[in-house]
Parts: C-alpha cells; sequence; structure tokens
C-alpha cells in the first residue's frame, strides 16, 4: 500500500521559507514521478512541481519558478520542497503526489494517483 507522508507546513510572512517534506513508502521509489500540488480555497488544484526520481531532473510551474526547488534523498524515500520568497498566493494546502498508472491527474508528463493527506501553508502579507 502506498503512503505518503507531507510535513513542514506553517505560517509565514511574506517573503519568507518553508520546507516541505514528503515521506514515501509502499512502491518503487526510484523510478516514477513525485510532485506537489496545491489547492487554495474555492479554487482547484494545481500541479506546483514535478521531480522524475530516477533521474533527479525536476520541473516547475512557471508562478513558482526561480521561488520553489525540489530535491530527493533517495535513501529515506523522500522528497523537499524549498519554497523561497513565498507570496499571499502561495497559501494553499499543499499535496504531494506520486505516480499511478490508473492515476488521474496528469501533469507535466507523469500520470499521478496516490495522494498524501496535505499540509497547510499560510503566508501573511
Amino acid at each position: 500500500q502506498v503512503q505518503l507522508v507531507e510535513s513542514g507546513g506553517g505560517s509565514v510572512q511574506a517573503g519568507g521559507s518553508l520546507r516541505l517534506s514528503c515521506a514515501a513508502s509502499g512502491y518503487t521509489y526510484s523510478s516514477s514521478c513525485m510532485g506537489w500540488f496545491r489547492q487554495a480555497p474555492g479554487k482547484e488544484r494545481e500541479g506546483v512541481a514535478v521531480i522524475y526520481t530516477g533521474g533527479g531532473s525536476t520541473d516547475y510551474v512557471s508562478s513558482v519558478k526561480g521561488r520553489f526547488t525540489l530535491s530527493q534523498d533517495n535513501a529515506k524515500n523522500t522528497v523537499y520542497l524549498q519554497m523561497n520568497s513565498l507570496k499571499p498566493e502561495d497559501t494553499a494546502m499543499y499535496y504531494c503526489a506520486s505516480e499511478e498508472r490508473y492515476g488521474s491527474t496528469w501533469f507535466l508528463g507523469c500520470r499521478f494517483g496516490y495522494w498524501g493527506q496535505g499540509t497547510q501553508v499560510t503566508v501573511s502579507s
């Protein structure tokens, strides 16, 4: 059974930083995609970033490029989302997701179907 456990959310002022973590278990971590999504109140869920865990390459939605950085620790099956220069519009529930063969969410070339429980990020102006 795939499990994704997020941590690291919180409240910061604009311009601040947070680092989110997502620990994965129960599947072949090394040859798949992992991603971060977010959903603000009243808005649809949107993709934020993807890491292709086999090679470690990353990709980001334009609104976070240059501010957010994905990294991974293969020994811990964990990915990290370093978020710098946070803006109030980054406020949302952030979800970690992993690739799943029959997943219903496509983003940056990956098909996501497993989800974590979410961690709240709040950025005040």
